[in-house]
């Protein structure tokens, strides 16, 4: 009786979660002033531009054509945009780190019984570079928006 109960614990964990909606318009007051941001109207119209300023009734910001304000009641989601290259970046650097590390702590295969220094630095560089690679790939892979506010679907 336990394990089913328990199953049926986790079973509906997901759908208990998947109700609860984060995405308030408060979270707008975590954005930057010159932060690139996506609104979504209701219209389903899409506007990109830098961050300017919120307030509880609508939200600045600033596109080619000058700055706009849209009311709240108007905006049906708004995404913070982040770089691509940033994140390539920044998982090459973690992926070099973990690889490096791992270099380090690998045992080092040479002819003779006796690991040499440069033999230790080399292996820390190519597994170094290897992980540079991977991280630079999962880095640019990595969703480019996430979403700051959203109007829920009920």
């Amino acid at each position: 009786m336990r394990k089913l109960l328990l199953l049926i614990c986790l079973v509906a964990l997901p759908c208990a979660s998947s109700a609860q909606d984060d995405h308030t318009w408060a979270n707008l007051n975590t954005l930057r002033v010159g932060q690139q941001i996506q609104i979504v109207e209701r219209s389903a119209k899409k506007d990109s531009g830098t961050f300017v300023s919120v307030s509880d009734a609508a939200i600045t910001f600033q596109d080619a054509a000058g700055e706009r304000t849209i009311q709240k009641q108007d905006v049906r989601s708004v995404k913070r945009v982040s770089s691509r290259g940033r994140h390539t970046l920044i998982g090459a650097a973690i992926g070099f780190g973990a690889g490096a590390g791992i270099g380090a702590g690998t045992p080092i295969w040479t002819l003779s019984s006796h690991p040499t220094v440069g033999n230790r630095v080399e292996n820390m560089v190519g597994v170094g570079m290897v992980g540079f690679g991977m991280g630079a790939i999962v880095g640019a892979l990595l969703p480019t928006h996430s979403t700051v506010y959203r109007v829920s679907s009920h």
